[in-house]
């Protein structure tokens, strides 16, 4: 496998691994991340056991400063996608 797999090389790997065609494997990709990106936009969490956890995070209104006009801004909240990896995740990493 190579050093990056992107969603068309998972597709194939669920396709190859499970005797599934790879339009079939593409679609159960696709719902595999629709669902994660429709639960987090909704305000719920992902958590895959061994894997990790999706969650939306809130970064709090800050002042910047534009650095063209050296101008004073505040920038609004904004909510962000995060990920935590689980322990047996980072345990394989290290």
């Amino acid at each position: 496998m190579s050093d990056t797999v992107n969603k068309k090389s998972l597709a194939e790997l669920v396709a190859e691994s499970h005797n599934l065609t790879k339009k079939e494997a593409a679609e159960i990709v696709d719902l595999v991340f629709d669902t994660v990106s429709n639960t987090l936009k909704d305000g719920g969490h992902v958590e895959i056991s061994g894997f990790g956890k999706f969650e939306v995070k809130t970064r709090a209104a800050r002042t910047g400063i534009n650095p063209q006009t050296k101008e004073t801004l505040t920038i609004p909240e904004t909510k962000v996608p995060a990920f935590k990896a689980a322990k047996n995740l980072k345990d394989l990493v290290k």
